[in-house]
Parts: C-alpha cells; sequence; structure tokens
C-alpha cells in the first residue's frame, strides 16, 4: 500500500490565529473542508470501504471451508490439512481486514471532529454548499442500504432454510458470518451517509458568519 497522507491538520486555537484578513481564512477553511470531505465520501475513501469488504467476506470464505467440513461425518488427514490451511489463510485475511475496517473508522471520526472545527471559523455559502457532495453521497447510501437489506436476508434465510441433510450447523454459521459482514458494513456505511449529509444540510442553513467562539454544528 502506498504511504498515507495525513489529514489536514485542525485549525489553530482562536488566540493564536493569524490570518492577514477574511479571505485569507476562508480559502484556509475551504482547502481543509474540501480536503476531509473528500476524505470522508470521496472516491478513494469508498473504494477502500469495498475493498476491506471484500476481504473481510473472502478471510471469512476461508474459515467457512473448515465449518462445513465438519459437518461431513469423520475426516481424513489430508483433509484435515487443508481445514487447517484454509483457516490460516481465512484468518492471514481476516484479522488485517477487521483491523484496517475499524481503523478506517475511528479516522473517519477525527475527520469529522475536524470538519467541524474548520467549519466553525466561518461561513462561506459555496464552500458548504460542495460538502454535501450529493452524488458520492448516494452512492454510499444506496450502496450502504444494499449490503444491509441482503445481509438481513442472509442471516434469516440461511437458518430458516437449512436443514442437517444440506450443511448443519457449520454451514449455518458460515452463512451467518456472511450476513452479520454485510450488515455491519452496510450500517457503517449508513450511518457515514447520513450523519454528513445531515452536518451538510445544517452547515449550509445556518445564518450569516460564524467565528470560533461562536460554537459548530456537531457532525453525526
Amino acid at each position: 500500500m502506498s504511504r498515507r497522507i495525513p489529514l489536514p491538520p485542525p485549525p489553530p486555537p482562536a488566540e493564536i490565529q493569524s490570518w492577514p484578513d477574511r479571505e485569507a481564512r476562508l480559502v484556509d477553511r475551504a482547502l481543509a473542508m474540501d480536503e476531509l470531505g473528500r476524505r470522508l465520501l470521496g472516491g478513494r475513501r469508498l473504494t477502500l470501504f469495498l475493498v476491506w469488504f471484500v476481504l473481510l467476506e473472502l478471510g471469512w470464505s476461508f474459515v467457512g471451508v473448515a465449518l462445513t467440513a465438519f459437518d461431513h461425518g469423520q475426516i481424513d488427514p489430508i483433509t484435515l490439512m487443508l481445514v487447517m490451511f484454509s483457516t490460516c489463510v481465512g484468518l492471514a485475511i481476516l484479522v488485517p481486514a477487521v483491523w484496517m475496517t475499524v481503523r478506517g473508522i475511528l479516522r473517519d471520526r477525527v475527520a469529522r471532529e475536524r470538519l467541524a472545527q474548520w467549519a466553525a471559523l466561518d461561513s462561506h455559502p459555496a464552500t458548504d454548499a460542495r460538502l454535501r457532495a450529493p452524488t458520492l453521497g448516494l452512492c454510499w447510501l444506496l450502496l450502504s442500504f444494499a449490503m444491509c437489506a441482503v445481509g438481513l436476508w442472509i442471516s434469516f434465510a440461511v437458518p430458516a432454510g437449512t436443514s442437517r441433510e444440506d450443511g448443519g450447523y457449520g454451514f449455518v454459521a458460515y452463512g451467518m458470518g456472511i450476513g452479520l459482514i454485510l450488515w455491519i458494513t452496510g450500517l457503517v456505511g449508513l450511518t457515514k451517509a447520513v450523519g454528513h449529509y445531515r452536518f451538510a444540510v445544517r452547515l449550509t442553513g445556518r445564518p450569516g458568519p460564524r467565528s470560533a467562539s461562536s460554537g459548530h454544528p456537531r457532525p453525526e
């Protein structure tokens, strides 16, 4: 992976702010808010969101091979070696994917906090309107909603439609794991999309210029 570029820093405290005029402050504010908006909803962030989701499903699929293997009765040594190999590969993929997913969630939280801090400096309709990003926001919303819907359906359909002859407990655990990953990942994306849109709407609807001491809208 390429070296991660750090997030834009928060604005300096009010007592040491040294912009020569309001226009200079607005320029820095626009640059920071545009970059933070891209970090939260941009195409690269959406791609990483999907990549880590695919790796989570892939890792669980390898683990699922081991789960379903034990439902077929006695396991011979060769099958046991394949099961162990599949489990090791699955965990090698699953553990880093979980870690990177959690890291991405925590990084998004920091980005939202800094976005709110920069938004508190002033009010500029053109910059604030760009923050809505309706196309990207809709992509996040629809994709995440589809993940949630499919995940919930799988979580209920697999246990209801599986018998001992069809695969047993191992297949049920495997299917419910697939559904749970879909549902949780979709819920994360859905929360992000809705929260960002609500924050952007409150930001564009506030009256007049604001100073850093006047408070700011809190992101979801």
